[in-house]
């Protein structure tokens, strides 16, 4: 968790993700990623000189037959508020528009619930468990499906809904998360779609290339982040 505090300050401070009187929504999925990010940002909250509230939202896509009985055990113990909102986004997906390829649009869903959910509960910022090899996975989908150089970044505010969603650890590699992740109470994805999705093949992808080219996974993300790196076409 050491090594997940320091990238994560670094990003923070980098990015100025987190401010004086800031309520955070942190969007738990029950994964790895989401608990890595909760843990962390309550130790952080510990130390840092700047003061925030931390709360947890979690989507139930299942429309209220996950059991989150753990998680909200979890939650108690490190003194953060939970919020379980179920939600039919399962049924729309799969049921109702039967989406061939259905990660997009349950995103969608379940970010519009997340980001609505925390403005009624006074947040000004969601926070979301995206890490390093989300953000380069995201930056190759967005190649190979779209054809444009395109990806999240680490702060965006929207307009639209007055919240600014924050991305705390981006600078962590996977690998650190997953050293930890016997420490958290994880919830089962039942996603119909889960490990048979775009994401998956982008995941092969990037560990190929990192076998193929030694750092290649490194050099990728420090051409993203670093913009005097870019080296494209100008506008005619």
């Amino acid at each position: 968790m050491q090594k997940i505090l320091s990238v994560m300050r670094k990003a923070c401070e980098n990015y100025n993700l987190i401010e004086d009187g800031d309520k955070i929504a942190v969007g738990l999925s029950g994964g790895k990623d989401s608990l890595a990010l909760l843990t962390a940002l309550k130790r952080y909250q510990s130390f840092i000189d700047k003061k925030f509230e931390l709360i947890a939202i979690a989507i139930d896509l299942s429309g209220g037959k996950n059991d989150y009985s753990a998680i909200k055990a979890y939650c108690d113990e490190i003194n953060v508020e939970l919020h379980i909102i179920p939600s039919n986004v399962f049924e729309v997906v799969f049921d109702i528009r039967k989406e061939k390829n259905p990660c997009s649009l349950c995103a969608n869903l379940r970010r519009g619930l997340l980001n609505s959910h925390a403005k009624e509960l006074g947040c000004n910022k969601v926070a979301l468990g995206h890490h390093k090899d989300d953000l380069i996975e995201t930056f190759l989908m967005s190649l190979f499906f779209e054809g444009r150089l395109s990806t999240f970044k680490p702060k965006t505010y929207l307009s639209r809904v007055d919240i600014t969603v924050i991305r705390p650890l981006i600078y962590c590699d996977e690998s650190e998360i997953i050293k930890i992740s016997n420490n958290f109470p994880i919830l089962y994805n039942n996603c119909p779609a889960n490990k048979h999705t775009e994401r998956e093949n982008a995941k092969k992808i990037l560990k190929n290339l990192d076998q193929i080219y030694p750092n290649a996974k490194e050099k990728i993300f420090n051409a993203i982040i670093n913009p005097q790196r870019y080296n494209l076409f100008d506008k005619i």
